[in-house]
């Protein structure tokens, strides 16, 4: 795997998410009351806008039932909908700010979840507890995303699964970063890691190649690694060239995984 210079561990995450929990920035929400129902319904609209995709990824009602752990719940958007979906949800995050603004939406639709700020690098779980994992797009901002993946099989079921997305190196979305901070400033010789890791969110977050996801998945019993286009690959770019480029190109790769 291409490595960075950027050093990173998780209290410099911790510090970043906590400011402002993914995807409640101003441009979204506007000039709503923080924490009301429209301040939520304006979350959950741009999300799913962008990543209409996730439902056909997570297929939140095909779960009913099961024990699900969703590692990094940022504003709570996608664990409504496994809420909703009549799972025992259970949810952890890096970040207070994630915690209380999570708590807070389940609360305005009647719902709960057993949520807990701690570092995923060490569930607080036993061995076999979950039916179902997810987390999207989470895992590549810690320092040491194969500790929480080696956690996640671990608090799994026999036969259990693990559905989630990770960054693609391999991108339209790393390469506009490498033009931007490395050809355009005279910089040439940096690696798609190296931009990524300090121009995209968070301190150290890494993308990866499908065959590094398959590596860091190995010890499951079943991978599926699928890149996907999105519109972050498609911004600021011509519609006939995005139209041309392959889906491996794109900045998801979206990971199935059965223990």
């Amino acid at each position: 795997m291409q490595r960075s210079t950027a050093k990173n561990d998780n209290e410099d995450v911790r510090r970043y998410w906590n400011q402002e929990a993914c995807g409640t920035a101003r441009p979204i929400v506007g000039e709503v009351p923080e924490l009301s129902r429209e301040w939520f319904e304006r979350i959950e609209a741009y999300r799913y806008e962008l990543e209409p995709f996730i439902h056909s990824v997570a297929q939140f009602t095909r779960h009913h039932g099961q024990r699900l752990l969703e590692v990094g719940v940022g504003a709570g958007t996608d664990h409504l909908q496994w809420a909703r979906a009549g799972l025992e949800c259970h949810g952890v995050d890096l970040t207070e700010r994630a915690i209380e603004v999570t708590r807070a939406r389940l609360a305005l639709y009647g719902l709960t979840s057993h949520l807990q700020r701690i570092d995923a690098e060490i569930l607080p779980f036993p061995d076999q507890s979950f039916d179902l994992v997810y987390s999207w797009g989470v895992i590549h901002h810690a320092e040491h995303p194969e500790r929480i993946i080696a956690e996640i099989r671990r608090v799994l079921k026999p036969n259990g699964r693990f559905i989630g997305m990770l960054y693609g190196r391999h991108s339209l979305v790393a390469l506009k970063l490498w033009v931007k901070y490395g050809l355009l400033r005279a910089r040439p010789d940096r690696t798609l890691a190296d931009v990524v890791a300090h121009h995209m969110e968070s301190p150290g977050t890494k993308a990866y190649t499908i065959h590094e996801v398959r590596e860091l998945y190995a010890q499951f019993s079943q991978v599926t690694a699928t890149p996907m286009m999105t519109p972050y690959d498609r911004l600021r770019l011509p519609a006939w060239l995005t139209q041309i480029v392959p889906a491996r190109f794109g900045w998801f790769i979206c990971i199935q995984a059965v223990k």
